[in-house]
């Protein structure tokens, strides 16, 4: 019974929670510039912000529609996605990507209050490798809409006043883990580190979830350059779904290659972090592999999770692939 219990925290726990320790710093960024109308698309009614900050008007004419929330709806990729020169990007007020690949700290700045959007897609093929470059980086391309796009706006939520913020002092922010479940990774932001401190759902009560790692695994450990490993080890105890549920995990980590990312949003020069999980719960071991994208300013602008005990490092089928878009 255990393990379909954690099944909903299976995932969250490694790409999707880097994800999460590492949001997009747009709104950081932008927050000086009272000139601009929007940072990102979930900004606008019409799920568009213009490169210039101003919120383009109306539904984009190809843009789909799923009649759900506006701040939410699906959002065409940006007319420069596919042509932005490798590894210019987008760039944020106050923040210019020196691209000399170490990302520090003080490159991504985090707290709570910050947002984003990302799509992302299920259960869909991936070419995780890339393509090898003549140089020894690689290049991925993860711009194109896929048949399960879905808008996912990302939220560095402060834990003030919440029914959980007693039992974490010192976190930073909460933030949704998955577009499909609405569990909250718990995060601290160290001068070195990003620490995932439990998870919690929004609401307490009989059937809450409010588990805690100890100790705090780092999700990311600065500063990044290629070729940096490290691991943790954490005794994760608490409630899932109300049904006390104690298990363990181990996490390994390692930045093993650098290149450059397409996404809806533009291109990106990027750090790919590989994480394998083993979350051991009795005598049941479950493996779950990913890789986080990260770059200087933006901060993760994609992650591609596998399903469970997936063998090969370079996976071709994603369950969860999600990316940075307008």
């Amino acid at each position: 019974m255990l393990p379909d219990l954690l099944r909903p925290i299976a995932r969250p726990s490694l790409a999707v929670a880097l994800a999460g320790a590492c949001l997009v710093a747009a709104a950081q960024g932008c927050s000086s510039d009272p000139a601009r109308e929007c940072v990102v698309g979930a900004d606008c009614a019409s799920g568009q912000c213009a490169p210039d900050g101003t919120c383009v008007r109306g539904p984009a004419p190809d843009a789909p529609t799923d009649g759900g929330d506006a701040s939410a709806s699906d959002a065409t990729p940006g007319a420069d996605a596919s042509s932005d020169a490798p590894g210019d990007g987008p760039t944020l007020p106050g923040c210019s990507p020196n691209k000399d690949g170490i990302i520090t700290a003080a490159e991504v700045p985090l707290k709570a209050g910050l947002r984003a959007t990302y799509r992302v897609g299920t259960d869909e093929s991936v070419d995780t490798a890339g393509t090898k470059l003549p140089d020894g980086t690689r290049s991925w391309d993860f711009s194109v809409q896929l048949a399960s796009d879905r808008a996912f706006l990302v939220e560095t939520l402060p834990l003030a006043g919440k029914w959980y913020e007693s039992k974490f002092t010192g976190a930073t922010y909460a933030t949704q883990l998955r577009a499909s479940s609405p569990e909250l990774g718990i995060f601290e932001v160290s001068p070195t580190a990003v620490l995932l401190r439990g998870v919690v759902t929004p609401d307490g009560g009989v059937f809450r979830t409010e588990v805690t790692h100890a100790p705090p695994p780092s999700m990311l450990a600065f500063p990044l350059s290629m070729g940096k490993k490290w691991t943790a080890d954490a005794s994760v105890s608490g409630f899932v779904n109300g049904v006390l549920a104690p298990y363990s995990e181990s996490y390994t980590f390692e930045v093993d290659a650098r290149g450059t990312l397409k996404t809806p949003l533009g291109t990106f020069d990027v750090l790919r972090v590989q994480i394998l999980l083993e979350r051991t719960v009795g005598l049941l071991k479950t493996t779950v592999r990913s890789f986080g994208f990260v770059s200087e300013c933006y901060g993760t602008v994609a992650t591609v999770a596998s399903a469970d005990n997936e063998q090969d490092v370079e996976f071709t089928r994603a369950a969860e692939l999600r990316r940075i878009s307008p």
